[in-house]
């Protein structure tokens, strides 16, 4: 039954995908055709109605390739994740399947972690990201970790540290990094709690509580916007500061598209019936 939930539309844009699915619809990381289908059937349906999101300068991601896409986190819940996902998937021409780095804890949540690997989102290990971007994919990075969608709506906005894992596998891949900006989702979760005792039944770092006490997105306006690539040189063997001054470059960035794109938003809903 789930299968007749799969928009045609998605499964126009699937076959669109530069994948190499085989005749049991399968690819070489397990990415099902089905399941890809419906996980974005529903994104579809959350990206387009619920959140509305409007994507900014997507033309900045390479068609082919592989490319590093680096992005803030936050809202709480892995809304940003999944929202960005959406748009490159429906609004990039042609469509391009990004893959995320699932958080560790995840891992063994027993319905929902089989269900990653079938829509490409893989264990974060270094040794998948470099296979991913060897293979030309899209890799879909978040610097500050789970520190990043922990974050409390009173420190929305503002970056924690960004890893620097990420800077050495971009170099020793030479894939380039797109740099890019989440807006709306600490409004859609604001975070004013963590609940230490549910996050100890379900084995996360934290359980986000909010005003209205359950962790459930509201229906606000989202955007993504893309800056430019950026590419940096060196083998990702460099020295500790080197590396730490590319990711400070990075993040710049970040925090501008930051600045620019809260700004966007507010327009844009200013401007909204």
């Amino acid at each position: 039954m789930w299968r007749q939930a799969i928009s045609p539309d998605v499964r126009a844009r699937i076959e669109e995908l530069d994948l190499p699915f085989n005749r049991w619809g399968l690819d070489p990381y397990g990415v099902s055709k089905e399941h890809l289908g419906f996980f974005l059937s529903s994104l579809g349906l959350a990206y387009h109605h619920y959140f509305r999101v409007r994507t900014f300068n997507i033309q900045n991601v390479p068609d082919t390739g592989p490319v590093m896409l680096i992005s803030n986190h936050s809202g709480g819940l892995p809304t940003d994740g999944g929202m960005i996902l959406a748009s490159m998937f429906f609004d990039h021409d042609p469509p391009r399947l990004a893959h995320g780095m699932v958080e560790k804890f995840a891992q063994n949540w027993p319905v929902l972690s089989p269900l990653f690997s079938r829509v490409g989102q893989l264990p974060g290990l270094p040794e998948h990201a470099k296979r991913l971007l060897s293979d030309g994919r899209v890799l879909m990075v978040f610097p500050e970790g789970a520190r990043g969608t922990g974050k409390l709506y009173r420190d929305r906005y503002q970056l924690v540290r960004f890893g620097t894992g990420f800077m050495r596998i971009a170099l020793e891949m030479n894939a380039p990094i797109v740099p890019l900006a989440f807006i709306g989702g600490e409004e859609a979760i604001p975070t004013i709690h963590h609940s230490k005792t549910l996050a100890k039944i379900f084995k996360a770092p934290y359980v986000p509580i909010t005003p209205y006490i359950v962790p459930f997105p509201l229906p606000v306006h989202c955007e993504v916007h893309y800056g430019k690539p950026m590419r940096f040189e060196g083998s990702g063997a460099e020295p500790d500061d080197v590396i730490e001054g590319y990711v400070a470059q990075v993040k710049e960035q970040v925090e501008q598209l930051i600045a620019d794109g809260r700004g966007s938003r507010s327009r844009n809903i200013a401007e909204e019936p």
